[in-house]
């Protein structure tokens, strides 16, 4: 998926594929099917929610892994040898992502869950809210950005490099960013229990995917590694994904059903700070005057998110059947058709800012 190979303007949404173009419509289907399971067949998931070690729900934890460990398989460390060719757009990426991104999104849920909306949404529900929308903020795109950057054209080198680099940020400051704005948002969670989020979910699977991959690249080769290993195991994760939303939203069934309104009020705050944050990378890129290639992909990463990681920590650290875990799928609900319309945006605009690859910025 990483690929330099120009995309066409008007292909947004043809590059990701029949399961990725139509993900809205899975992850609707999902609901659906997750809240039936819940209603009709209760059995089910009240047996699975018993396999669980440490707060962590064993089913849940094998699905997510399977979600995550083929991203982090794509994540190419050597690439960060690279970084000085693209200081700028590097630059753009981190701060957005680790100085602007976690905070606007506490605020912006803040204010319409926990204020605005204060009057449909139960006080102790919006906290749990917040708390799903401040892990989506804390945890930036890993492997869609991939699928972003080349609809735009964007240079693929540099992609790969900030992807590997928010990949080892996100090893150390994930954890502290959370608990900083889940303090904030006067929701407590025992510090351990955040650690056991990051480790189970960022240090165990990128550590497998280096090994795994660096195994296979010495003795299949490179060439066979990312045109027939990769896309073979790429259903793995779309499977994993849709597989742990019926499951989640099995336990979901009772909250939804009696607030159906809530994920439509959800999705508010998420959709305006995706726009935000899109906004202020692709403004910051065109003010210093970013290549294209490079701007593109450095305001993608920011507005989209590592929804896998966020579900996985919300589970972790509030339960299947908290309105954090809740908040997280909508994420994935919305992310997909906003994300196209930026990628069209981009594409549209792309005649407004330098041409060349990140070598020039």
């Amino acid at each position: 998926m990483s690929t330099s190979t120009p995309a066409p303007a008007d292909d947004a949404g043809k590059g990701l594929g029949f399961f990725g173009r139509y993900l809205t419509l899975w992850v609707a289907l999902c609901i659906a099917g997750g809240v039936a399971l819940g209603q009709l067949l209760p059995a089910i998931p009240q047996t699975l929610s018993r396999f669980t070690y440490a707060q962590v729900n064993i089913p849940v934890a094998i699905l997510i892994w399977a979600m995550i460990f083929p991203m982090m398989l794509q994540v190419d460390f050597a690439s960060i040898l690279n970084v000085r060719k693209q200081p700028r757009g590097l630059a753009i990426t981190i701060v957005t992502n680790w100085l602007i991104k976690p905070f606007t999104m506490f605020l912006f849920a803040w204010l319409f869950l926990q204020v605005l909306f204060a009057p449909f949404i139960e006080a102790g529900l919006a906290r749990e809210y917040v708390a799903g929308a401040i892990l989506l903020g804390a945890a930036p795109c890993t492997a869609m950005v991939f699928v972003w950057s080349y609809l735009t054209r964007g240079d693929a080198a540099y992609t790969l490099v900030q992807v590997a680099i928010n990949d080892l940020i996100m090893l150390f400051a994930f954890a502290p960013i959370v608990l900083v704005l889940l303090g904030l948002g006067d929701i407590t969670v025992p510090y351990d229990t955040v650690v056991l989020s990051v480790v189970l979910y960022i240090v165990i699977p990128l550590a497998a995917g280096v090994v795994v991959r660096r195994w296979l690249i010495s003795t299949r080769g490179e060439a066979w590694f990312t045109t027939a290993f990769l896309p073979r195991l790429g259903p793995v994760t779309i499977v994993g994904l849709l597989l742990t939303l019926i499951l989640l939203f099995s336990f979901q069934g009772e909250v939804i059903l009696a607030n159906p309104l809530h994920i439509a009020l959800i999705a508010v705050p998420l959709i305006v700070q995706t726009l935000f944050i899109f906004g202020v990378a692709y403004g910051w890129a065109r003010v210093w005057r970013v290549p294209h290639a490079v701007a593109a992909p450095a305001a993608l990463i920011g507005a989209s998110n590592f929804f896998e990681l966020a579900v996985a920590a919300a589970i972790v650290l509030f339960g299947l059947e908290s309105g954090a875990a809740l908040a997280t799928v909508v994420g994935v609900l919305v992310e997909v058709p906003v994300m196209l319309l930026l990628v069209r945006f981009a594409n549209a605009t792309r005649d407004r800012f330098p041409h060349g690859t990140a070598s020039a910025a």
